[in-house]
């Protein structure tokens, strides 16, 4: 039961922690101004740029200045009237990018490839740390001295001498058969 109170008791503690530095850091980012952020309400149609999407929600650009509301006007007669630059200020009050731009390869992977690169070398920097700081040193029987005279050994004793070690060997040459 105590031990139930213990994690209780811990567990508000950190809630309690986690609020105050958030609330700090809030007020630290906001420099006495009364909102922090932009609230965003999320059940509202949102843009988004997407292949799969050609058509988003919602338009790219939802407040129109004057010269956005006389091309809106000017876009309800022929388009033959438009000139291209007027047809694109057009588009681009719609989208915010073409196929071309949203299909053009970003460098993440640059980023990605870099960030493993980093990972790897301080994994190595840490079993290289180990090898000389962690690990005993390696013992006497793993030598070429050693090896050589337990084969030695084994040959001697003719362990298993019709399939296995010894079978190999021929004792009147002294060498591998």
């Amino acid at each position: 039961m105590l031990h139930l109170t213990k994690g209780r008791v811990g567990c508000l503690l950190s809630r309690r922690v986690v609020l105050a530095l958030t609330n700090r850091g809030a007020r630290m980012s906001s420099h006495d101004h009364h909102e922090v952020s932009d609230k965003v309400d999320m059940s509202q149609p949102m843009y988004w740029d997407r292949l799969d999407t050609p058509l988003p929600d919602r338009p790219w650009k939802d407040v129109l200045d004057s010269t956005d509301k006389s091309l809106k006007q000017k876009e309800k007669g022929p388009w033959t009237a438009l000139s291209k630059e007027e047809k694109i200020a057009l588009y681009r009050l719609k989208f915010n990018h073409t196929y071309p731009e949203m299909k053009r390869p970003s460098h993440e992977w640059k980023t990605v490839i870099g960030g493993m690169f980093i990972v790897f070398g301080i994994t190595g920097l840490v079993v290289l740390w180990q090898c000389h700081y962690v690990y005993p040193p390696q013992p006497h029987t793993f030598g070429e001295e050693w090896q050589a005279k337990q084969v030695q050994r084994m040959l001697d004793m003719q362990i298993n001498p019709i399939e296995g070690f010894s079978a190999q060997w021929d004792y009147k040459n002294k060498q591998w058969k």
